[in-house]
């Protein structure tokens, strides 16, 4: 057996594990802690009794019909958008690239905020059948559309050119903003306002139906995406090494720029385009854990996290400082946290050319 192939194994490095467990319990604390807080403060000891079955009818009322789908469509969007930038990065074996950049996600909220505005005009306002099912379906087919393009545009001799995507998919989503603006102008003033609220990326009174399509997603997809492992870790080596030990390169590409291409779309569904979760948590995964790729349960869990902190901060951080009692969207502080962390990390591969 050769060093190459030895590396290829399917291990487990108890780093990564280690590494996954530790964000996982940090994700399960801060959620706790934000089912505490708010208008309303509970003491935590009250939150886990309510989550053990118990409680009085006011503090579930609270927790569970009022904050719990919020914690959880947050937990969800932050392990989707992770997972869906570690595949891109993997694939595209370029830091920069994430939904968020390359278009992904501009072309879920183009299609989403088209449902929102012409649905609202043309239909009345959106609700029941077509909010639960319109919004993600639309939000998928246009995430997938955005993905084929920027696929199609950086073929060069018959393979994708992982310098290209990145180009491209700006070009795509700069497009697709052109869009999102131009529905804005053309809607009615009360559905404009509404989906340029779900623009910024916010979790405000979220439901059990905004998160129940982003779990089913996470819950399907991570699973497929881990069993592209070792397929994975030969595509760090380049195509041809990988062909040569026995990856279906362009199907493999294929099947997982889908995978990541419907987990960022659901994620957008559920919660709008928070900006930058899925191009930092990859990149710091990796660096924590030590290797040649973001791993994806590490990834996954360190995304929960971001977002449930982010948007932790987006409820309490104004009234914490005595600005005032106002809620940021969560897409707000994840910005703030992500801009300099991308200014950062293209200076420094323009500094390794």
């Amino acid at each position: 057996m050769t060093a190459t192939t030895q590396a290829l194994a399917p291990t487990v490095k108890p780093r990564t594990v280690v590494l996954a467990a530790a964000f996982a319990i940090a994700a399960v604390l801060a959620a706790l802690v934000s089912l505490s807080v708010g208008t309303t403060r509970l003491p935590l000891a009250d939150v886990v009794e309510v989550l053990l079955g118990g409680g009085r009818s006011g503090t579930r009322l609270v927790v569970l019909e009022l904050r719990m789908p919020r914690v959880a469509t947050g937990l969800l969007v932050g392990i989707a958008f992770a997972v869906s930038g570690a595949l891109l990065q993997t694939l595209s074996r370029n830091a920069l690239a994430s939904p968020d950049i390359v278009g992904v996600n501009s072309g879920a909220s183009a299609a989403a905020v088209a449902v929102i505005v012409l649905a609202g005009t043309g239909g009345g306002n959106i609700s029941g059948y077509a909010a639960k099912v319109g919004i993600p379906l639309a939000a998928v087919l246009g995430g997938l559309l955005a993905t084929a393009v920027v696929a199609m545009l950086s073929i060069q001799r018959g393979v994708v050119d992982a310098g290209r995507v990145v180009l491209i998919g700006v070009g795509v989503a700069a497009a697709a903003n052109s869009l999102v603006a131009w529905l804005l102008v053309i809607g009615d003033v009360t559905d404009a306002g509404r989906a340029a609220a779900w623009l910024a990326g916010s979790l405000n009174a979220r439901t059990w139906s905004d998160a129940v399509p982003v779990g089913l997603a996470v819950l399907v997809l991570l699973p497929l995406a881990l069993t592209f492992n070792r397929s994975l870790e030969a595509l760090v080596l380049g195509d041809d090494v990988a062909s040569s030990l026995g990856v279906r390169v362009s199907r493999v590409r294929i099947a997982l720029l889908v995978v990541a291409t419907v987990l960022a779309a659901m994620a957008t569904a559920g919660a709008g385009p928070i900006a930058f979760v899925a191009l930092v948590a990859p990149q710091i995964a990796q660096r924590l854990a030590r290797s040649e790729r973001p791993p994806l349960m590490t990834t996954a869990m360190l995304g929960a996290l971001f977002v449930t902190l982010a948007d932790l901060v987006a409820r309490n951080g104004l009234e914490v400082l005595q600005v005032g009692p106002y809620e940021l969207p969560v897409g707000v502080v994840t910005a703030a946290c992500g801009a300099p962390y991308l200014i950062q990390l293209i200076g420094r591969q323009q500094k390794g050319r």
